[in-house]
């Protein structure tokens, strides 16, 4: 049987390039992982995090002394989604085209539409387990950054710094409330302060560093509800710097509920550390909140007042390799299967690439466009959020 597939190439490119598409910032911004691409579906891959070494005095002697145990702590990345868009034609209907649009156009804008529905899919569960994964926050929840300065991208990039995270591939991903008020930055715009036009003329934020960061927008920026605190919640008791398990007590009539990636605050205490697990604490209870690594920046002595977060959409500051994305086709048996073509197809826009198939029926053909990823998010330390 002829090849059904190839030759449409030409046609699906230049739909992509007609069909409506959502900015692509997170995809783009993390690292593809290819270690996983011959995993199932939920089978874990692991990734070694080093451990935090410690330092010792150095004592001369002619018996080797015995180095310090580490324990070396895997993080598991999984292909946790297999996806595919799907649609048919009989061949009524493509005799029917073909006195319109054209079979072989309608069919490469619906390719494309499938592309854009998965891709949007894969940009929300990475923005997502970006937010999620952050070690603070920075900013005030509900505000939307840049308002006149460019302060948070130099204090989202301390937090960073003082996180020891690398400097050498830094992202910044935010939504579009966010790229627009950047756009208005005099200081951005006008050329004798930018130093060239790029901003002005063609709107060329993404193509040049800013404060050692590759600047990216996102359709699909994670929006977060934020924190429930009622009443009168403390914490219990002392807590040194470094601490992620801090203990929490509720007043009668008082609670706490929070999920992963709100953040928290203590009093007298201005960072805002993000919590690393969903919690629901009721009244007149004592519970653990888990906040990310490196945990407290300032040790608590109990009995301090603890205040959350409002709602508030995830701006993302991180290294690239803090977040780890999987993708690959789908299974398909050893046997093969009934289809009766496939290909690869790269989208030019998020650089992710997708399974074409085609089966055929009687008088029927099936089309699907699909693709199998996961996402995790590997080292809090070296990811922010810049609230908006």
């Amino acid at each position: 049987m002829a090849n059904t597939l190839t030759g449409l190439i030409p046609d699906l490119y230049a739909a992509l390039d007609k069909v409506s598409r959502e900015l692509t910032g997170y995809i783009p911004a993390v690292s593809h992982d290819l270690s996983g691409t011959q995993a199932a579906l939920n089978e874990n891959i692991t990734v070694h995090v080093a451990p935090t070494a410690a330092a010792a005095d150095i004592t001369p002697a002619m018996v080797l002394t015995e180095p310090a145990d580490q324990i070396i702590a895997p993080v598991s990345v999984a292909i946790t989604k297999s996806r595919s868009v799907p649609f048919a034609y009989t061949g009524e209907e493509q005799r029917g085209l073909n006195n319109g649009a054209g079979y072989l156009s309608v069919q490469a804008n619906m390719m494309a539409q499938a592309m854009r529905t998965l891709v949007n899919e894969v940009e929300v569960d990475t923005a997502l387990e970006t937010a999620r994964t952050a070690s603070r926050a920075y900013g005030v929840a509900g505000t939307t950054p840049f308002a006149s300065t460019l302060d948070d991208i130099a204090e989202v990039k301390k937090i960073l710094k003082d996180n020891g995270a690398p400097m050498g591939d830094l992202q910044y991903v935010m939504d579009t409330s966010a790229g627009a008020a950047l756009y208005k930055l005099t200081q951005l715009t006008n050329v004798n302060e930018a130093g060239d036009e790029g901003l002005l003329r063609q709107g060329m934020i993404g193509a040049r560093p800013l404060n050692g960061m590759s600047l990216r927008e996102s359709g699909n920026s994670a929006n977060l509800t934020g924190n429930a605190i009622v009443g009168t919640v403390t914490v219990t008791g002392a807590n040194a710097i470094g601490a992620t398990t801090i203990n929490i007590t509720t007043a009668a009539a008082s609670s706490l509920t929070a999920l992963k990636g709100d953040f928290i605050v203590f009093a007298g205490d201005t960072n805002k550390y993000v919590i690393a697990a969903d919690v629901t604490i009721g009244a007149s209870t004592t519970g653990d909140v888990i906040i990310a690594a490196p945990g407290l920046l300032i040790a608590t002595a109990g009995t301090e007042a603890v205040t959350g977060s409002a709602a508030f959409v995830a701006n993302s500051a991180f290294d690239k390799g803090a977040i780890q994305l999987v993708t690959r086709a789908p299974a398909m048996p050893e046997e093969g299967d009934a289809r009766i073509d496939s290909t690869v197809i790269q989208d030019p826009m998020s650089g992710l690439a997708f399974e074409v198939s085609v089966w055929a029926g009687q008088r029927k053909v099936r089309y699907e466009v699909a693709l199998a990823w996961g996402v995790k998010g590997i080292k809090p330390e070296h990811v922010v959020t810049n609230l908006g």
